[in-house]
């Protein structure tokens, strides 16, 4: 029975409930050590009557160990394995180590991990000590969890701290109160004498493992002590009071990482102890079938302290002498070097490799760092702490790869030999122009193909942060090199583009991409180089295609690592042809991939794109906050969309540099002319009809035809041109919008209206709400009042049933849905059932039909 708690239950009731409703959910629950959670956690699993139940518990020496935890969790349903689809079976099989030769891919693993989950619903999934996971098992319960939604599976977890699992559900678990305290204590400890109990109580804070505990110590204390040292005395006194055999039995089971009994058993008679020896500590560890467990993880923690120095590295050499894992005996011997090692260092180079191998990047930082540590040769160390900085970058831990590089520079002094690296630390950590500096000083003192690659990396940042000057200082340094013309001539035109004569721009971008030598030819090289060629064309339809044909086969391949920069691209695109819905899809999935991935700057672009999404339908988004360009052009956008054309003119003039400036130059040449001040609009006006000219898209110059209908004083030609082509339906509405207008100011309200109802019709299709409404306005004026159309059937769909709608559409089957978008089928079968009435569809082939 557990003593108060009626939060923390009927929390978990809830979640069980909707669990057997055929719902899914997770709740994280964080409080400090002793405080309950582990309680909670057995009452769920006692309670769940009906569901299949998984357990794990963390356990902190495994903390390095990729996929240890997960192992642990999903071991009862490994034999189960070939159910899964091959790719996902495979990941498994290598992070595992049931299989060799391939390399396992994490998020095919996270995955693989929602499916088996998914698959054997009802399913409890019961997680202690989570704050002690292993990064690699953390990022696949994470995946999984993320993306439950109606299968019937509860994942409930308890944490000591905020660092795990961060942004699942959370129930924060506290102490006692002080009447259910009091009523713990006379319970537990019937003769306890009153004094001594609310010493106890007083003490504890409500801490229901100290108010178990501090009861047999409490009498002999003077003076308070903060709980946490009081919990280890506790704990400190109980081992203390066991046989010295005991003792150092239990000094082996808190050192092993595995938890199993025959490793224990084995490194115990390494030391000479008697078989017997754990036994003698029941109480503090619970033996069950091959699996040793403390009772509570300070137990394990107050075990290991108690050992003298001498003591613990003598176990760990007994552990590595007999352990048949080669990753747990490298980091046993390890723990047990007193100096420089290079056996040792060795051995955990050769485990950080195998944990790169299986995605635990995390795990390959620390072996490569403490291998560093150990390695007497100077050359060596430098080498494994460049790698370890590098892994480190890779894992996402940007300050700790930051640490990694300083204490390489420190051992060599060679900054150029690290510049790569140290950019790469500086890009990642938001600051471009120190990564650009960093590179080209680098460059300024290498030669041939190693300058080549710092000038390029160098570009790139440049480009990030739209400094076109920048990128023509690198046009300079790669131009007097043989061999890099077109190269240099690329970056140069690109530089042009940004600002400068961006129709000559084009034109020596496009001549000198299709000249230079693919040097990453094939899936991703070549065709993110046309992608790029057409996007500075205005070929977004193009552009579009061949993102949706890279994004499929990324998905196939488990390419994750692209797959955030391929659908953050194809929301532009989809953005720029007016395709709102859709865009709005592509960056819902870029953000989830995003920050499944780490990937910072990747997640802000899309937040951007989801501001601008935002205000095309009139409204302010937290999007706005991740700042950049896009959330800039957000501001603007709703800034005209409102009327507030002094703002938005200011904006887009501060904007003028940037990367995408140009398809905006519209949007600034129209808030001039609505400010009346056509003098502000002429700059822009001349920069996009040099674009246009050289990019030859038929949207680009019915584009133009509005800018100049704006500032002519005869503009009924020129608006006849820009309201014909209808390829970006958005801008055709805009034009027609601004074309009524001024047939109604001529007194011609009959043609007014014809392209008023035509923009409105538009507007409201896209839900691109203010512009709707002064379309209806000026209808009205015009001597109509039109009723509202209906949105858009896609418009009611959330952005997860839009991607899955596209894809069902295909004839894809749900596993195979579930397998492009990481969601179970379960999921996507959920997903089908409310879109089809959303789209008035009863089968995939209507479905197919709205597609076609």
């Amino acid at each position: 029975m557990l003593q108060g708690r009626k939060e923390e239950l009927a929390a978990i009731e809830r979640l069980l409930t909707a669990a057997r409703e055929g719902g899914s959910g997770a709740l994280v629950l964080r409080g400090e050590p002793g405080v309950g959670k582990s309680a909670l956690l057995e009452h769920a699993g006692r309670t769940a009557g009906g569901f299949e139940i998984l357990r794990g518990s963390a356990v902190e020496s495994e903390s390095e160990l990729p996929f240890a935890a997960l192992h642990q969790i999903l071991l009862p349903l490994l034999d189960r394995l070939d159910a899964l689809p091959e790719p996902q079976a495979a990941a498994v099989r290598t992070a595992f180590g049931q299989a060799g030769g391939g390399v396992a891919d994490r998020f095919m693993i996270g995955l693989a991990t929602l499916t088996l989950l998914a698959e054997h619903a009802p399913l409890l999934c019961l997680l202690d000590d989570a704050q002690w996971l292993d990064r690699a098992s953390a990022e696949a319960l994470l995946f999984a969890a993320r993306r439950l939604h109606a299968e019937g599976v509860a994942i409930l977890a308890s944490a000591r701290d905020e660092s795990t699992l961060a942004g699942l559900p959370e129930l924060r678990v506290e102490g006692l109160d002080r009447a259910d305290a009091h009523e713990l204590v006379a319970r537990r400890h019937p003769g306890l004498p009153p004094h001594v109990r609310d010493r106890v109580v007083e003490e504890s804070g409500g801490n229901p493992l100290a108010l178990l505990e501090l009861p047999g110590t409490a009498a002999a204390e003077i003076g308070p002590l903060p709980l946490p040292r009081r919990l280890r005395e506790a704990f400190g006194k109980r081992i203390a009071g066991l046989p010295a055999a005991a003792r150092s039995a239990l000094v082996v089971a808190a050192a092993a990482d595995s938890g199993e009994l025959g490793t224990i058993l084995a490194a115990a008679r390494e030391l000479g102890l008697p078989d017997d020896a754990l036994a003698q500590a029941e109480g503090l560890v619970t033996v069950r079938g091959s699996e040793v467990s403390f009772r509570h993880s300070l137990t394990r923690a107050a075990a290991y302290q108690s050992a003298g120095f001498v003591e613990r590295l003598a176990v760990h050499r007994a552990l590595a002498a007999t352990a048949a894992d080669q990753d747990r005996r490298a980091w046993h011997l390890a723990a047990a070097a007193t100096g420089p090692d290079e056996e040792v260092a060795a051995g955990l180079e050769a485990a950080a490799e195998r944990a790169r191998d299986r995605t635990g990047y995390a795990a390959a930082t620390a072996a490569l760092e403490r291998a560093a540590h150990l390695t007497p040769d100077p050359e060596q160390r430098l080498r494994r702490l460049t790698s370890a900085a590098h892994t480190a970058a890779d894992a996402g831990q940007n300050e700790r790869a930051g640490s990694l590089v300083e204490e390489a520079l420190r051992l060599s002094g060679d900054q150029d030999a690290l510049a790569t690296l140290r950019a790469k630390v500086a890009f990642e950590g938001g600051d471009p122009q120190a990564a650009y500096t960093i590179l080209v000083e680098a460059a300024d003192r290498a030669a041939g193909e190693a300058r080549v690659r710092l000038l390029t990396d160098a570009a790139r940042a440049a480009w990030s942060r739209a400094d076109p000057e920048g990128m023509r200082r690198v046009h300079g340094l790669l131009a007097g090199m043989a061999g890099q013309e077109s190269l240099a001539a690329a970056i140069g035109g690109a530089a042009e583009l940004m600002s400068g004569d961006p129709g000559e721009g084009l034109r020596v971008l496009r001549a000198n991409v299709a000249a230079m030598p693919q040097r990453r030819a094939g899936l991703v090289g070549e065709r993110l180089a046309t992608v790029m060629v057409d996007f500075f064309s205005g070929d977004f339809a193009r552009s579009r295609e061949t993102m949706l044909v890279l994004a499929g086969e990324f998905r196939q391949r488990g390419m994750i690592g692209w797959l955030a920069g391929v659908l953050g691209t194809l929301a532009e695109a989809e953005f720029f042809l007016g395709r709102f819905h859709e865009a709005a899809a592509s960056v819902d999935e870029t953000i989830r991939i995003a920050r499944d991935t780490g990937q910072r700057q990747r997640e802000a672009h899309a937040l951007g794109l989801l501001a601008a999404l935002a205000a095309v339908r009139g409204q302010e988004s937290e999007g706005e906050k991740a700042g950049g360009e896009w959330a800039e052009r957000a501001g603007a956008l709703l800034d005209l969309a409102r009327g507030h054309f002094e703002a938005a003119l200011e904006r887009m003039e501060r904007l003028a540099g940037q990367n995408h400036a140009l398809y905006f130059a519209p949007d600034q040449v129209e808030a001039a002319v609505r400010l009346g001040r056509p003098d502000r609009a002429r700059e822009p006006l001349e920069r996009f009809e040099r674009w246009a000219r050289a990019a030859g898209q038929p949207w680009a110059d019915a584009v133009l035809a509005r800018c100049r209908a704006l500032l002519e004083e005869a503009p009924e030609e020129w608006f006849a041109l820009a309201v014909q082509d209808g390829a970006r339906p958005f801008e055709q509405a805009r034009s027609r919008l601004l074309f009524g207008e001024w047939l109604r100011r001529e007194r011609r309200k009959a043609e007014a209206r014809t392209q008023l109802r035509a923009a409105l019709e538009t507007f409201e299709r896209a839900d691109a709400r203010p512009w709707a409404e002064h379309a209806r306005a000026e209808l009205r004026a015009a001597g109509e009042t039109a009723a509202r159309t209906a949105p858009d059937a896609m418009a009611a769909l959330t952005p997860q049933e839009l991607q899955v709608v596209r894809l069902a559409a295909t004839g894809a089957t749900n596993k195979e849905i579930g397998a492009q978008l990481f969601l179970s089928p379960k999921t996507v079968g959920h997903h089908l059932y409310r879109a089809f009435p959303k789209l008035g569809v009863a089968t995939r082939t209507e479905l197919a039909r709205l597609f076609s």
